[in-house]
């Protein structure tokens, strides 16, 4: 559908950026701290510093939302360090962690940018990994004592909760991650138990939630990446649907019914993966009711009908964001109408919009973009400026096609891309960069850890402060 005039993005929309505990605060081992998967995972690692220090936001976090607020943000999704909290997860409370996240609440908040916490992005305590991680359902039990915390301490000061960052590429992608172990098909089973416990945790967090704190607001927040057929063909068309139900809709189905998608269920019982449930199971699933749904999104995914052999499998590395086929299900394919980065990651604006109808036709629940963004390898000119006018033009793009989903009568949250200020990326190291902000450190070499404005913050100020004016003339596009 195509539009005479776009709506201006709501006044009380939440502008921001995103980031995650490990991936930007570094103090792995300081006041207090336990180690988390990803610190055990790091050990003997050349470029163990990349996370030990990673952007030093832990120590430098006053600066950084001093900047964010320049910028302009009203909204900061961060992740907290669970193994700050509680150092083997589900032991004696640390102080001083409790203490640096009231800190970092507090210096938000007095700069009227709203906190938006994620509970737990990727970094289970290691503690609990050693005693069987999410395959041991005491795991779920420890989870909801966490949450339970994080209420008690944070619930006066934060309104906006997030559950589990992307709990179905740890998941589906979890070697990738560093966070799981092997994809044998003799772990499958195992690891759609762990999936399991992770909804269950995820549903009485979020159920304690609503009790605890009845003004506040929790969802999920999966990756949502929405799987197109590669052609016509009725086969290709059902191989999508086969696609987007076990990739996406399990997790969204799952988070707001409380209730397993019939045919990712179907999937499972198939191939002799289905999950035990305990009774009393369904009752904690459906007790959930989450407020609103957030999401990652980068790009769609473009799949054919399977071929029934290792030729549905694609020749490339296990990256999160790239499909990679799974015999009897569906053949990875590249879809000829989209470029790529640097990365081979598609790159698909409209495909933004379609996944806010999407979701919006699926759960009628208020959306909240909490990832999209472009990483690359930023150099800065012999000015010292970084002009990334390639990082505008991604986020322009996706940017307008939000607004059009708006037109479309999508009720959009905010806006919250990956990411805030630099960080270290899960695959390319620092070297990879998505922030507004450049930090000055490489892989090996941390440097001075400066921070600099790119364009693409003055540019996402003016969009801010116009209220999405900046952006005009707005594209129109083809329902």
């Amino acid at each position: 559908m195509q539009y005479r005039e776009l709506p201006e993005f709501p006044a009380d929309f939440f502008w921001g950026g995103s980031t995650s505990a490990y991936q930007v605060e570094g103090a792995i081992d300081e006041d207090g701290k336990g180690p988390s998967v990803i610190d055990a995972n790091n050990v003997g690692r050349a470029d163990r510093t990349a996370y030990a220090v990673a952007s030093d936001h832990y120590h430098r976090y006053a600066e950084d939302i001093a900047l964010m607020a320049e910028i302009g943000f009203r909204a900061y999704r961060f992740s907290i360090a669970w193994t700050r909290i509680i150092p083997d997860g589900d032991g004696e409370i640390n102080p001083l962690g409790v203490a640096h996240y009231h800190a970092v609440i507090d210096e938000l908040l007095a700069r009227g940018i709203e906190p938006i916490v994620t509970m737990y992005h990727f970094d289970l305590p290691q503690a609990l990994a050693e005693k069987g991680g999410w395959s041991n359902r005491a795991t779920a039990d420890a989870f909801v004592r966490y949450a339970e915390v994080l209420y008690r301490e944070y619930g006066d000061k934060v309104r906006w909760w997030l559950t589990i960052n992307e709990q179905n590429m740890m998941i589906l992608h979890g070697t990738a991650l560093g966070v799981s172990t092997g994809d044998a098909a003799d772990a499958k089973r195992d690891l759609y138990q762990q999936n399991h416990h992770m909804f269950l945790a995820q549903s009485r967090a979020m159920a304690l939630c609503h009790r605890m704190l009845p003004e506040a607001k929790i969802g999920p927040a999966p990756n949502i990446a929405y799987v197109y057929p590669a052609s016509s063909k009725p086969d290709d068309v059902v191989a999508a649907d086969d696609w987007n139900a076990v990739r996406n809709w399990l997790y969204t189905d799952l988070a707001v019914h409380g209730r397993y998608n019939s045919l990712a269920w179907a999937y499972l019982v198939e191939r002799g993966w289905e999950p035990t449930i305990e009774p009393g199971d369904l009752e904690d699933l459906a007790s959930a009711r989450p407020d609103f749904v957030a999401f990652n999104y980068y790009a769609t995914q473009t799949v054919a009908a399977s071929t029934g052999t290792s030729a549905d499998l694609a020749a490339r590395p296990g990256d999160q964001q790239m499909v990679r086929g799974e015999v009897g299900l569906y053949r990875a394919t590249q879809n000829p109408n989209l470029p790529t980065n640097a990365f081979g990651w598609e790159i698909d604006p409209v495909g933004f919009r379609t996944t806010f109808r999407a979701l919006w036709d699926r759960y009628r629940l208020p959306l909240l973009v909490t990832e999209n963004g472009l990483g690359a390898f930023d150099t800065p000119e012999e000015d010292g400026s970084i002009q990334d006018d390639y990082r505008i033009d991604y986020l322009q793009r996706h940017l307008e096609q939000m607004r059009l989903a708006i037109a479309d009568g999508v009720e959009v949250l905010g806006y919250c891309p990956w990411s805030a200020i630099d960080l270290v990326s899960t695959h390319q190291g620092a070297a990879k960069r998505y922030g507004f902000i450049y930090v000055d450190r490489g892989d090996d070499d941390l440097r001075t850890l400066a921070r600099t404005r790119k364009k693409s913050s003055y540019w996402y100020a003016d969009v801010i402060a116009t209220r999405g004016r900046a952006l005009e003339p707005a594209t129109t596009a083809e329902a």
